[in-house]
């Protein structure tokens, strides 16, 4: 489990929770949320895919998929004149787990 430690009277979260909050703070838009579902239930998909499914700008869904590309949770691949994107499992499956036992250690001390 993550601990803070105190140095001059300042609380300093280690590493790992400060990426954990930062992978949470890019789901934490109900469009990624959507454009992450959409993306897993396919190997891939260019931006144009997503605007047409979600009904939102494209310069919107790329800001979106921008974020998620940087968060870890989406692949991107240039395919001549698209850009591809895919879902990372692997990530989501680990971010997951990681705040399964955040939960899990919290509901312990209660």
């Amino acid at each position: 489990m993550e601990t803070v430690e105190s140095i001059g009277g300042k609380s300093f979260v280690e590493a790992d929770s400060r990426e954990l909050a930062a992978k949470l703070a890019a789901l934490s838009h109900p469009a990624r949320i959507e454009i992450l579902k959409h993306l897993s239930a396919s190997p891939c998909c260019c931006c144009g895919e997503v605007v047409k499914r979600l009904d939102l700008a494209q310069s919107t869904v790329s800001q979106h998929l921008k974020i998620l590309v940087e968060a870890g949770f989406v692949r991107f691949a240039a395919d001549r004149q698209r850009s591809r994107y895919e879902a990372d499992r692997q990530a989501l499956a680990a971010v997951s787990a990681a705040l399964a036992d955040l939960v899990a250690t919290c509901c312990a001390r209660g």
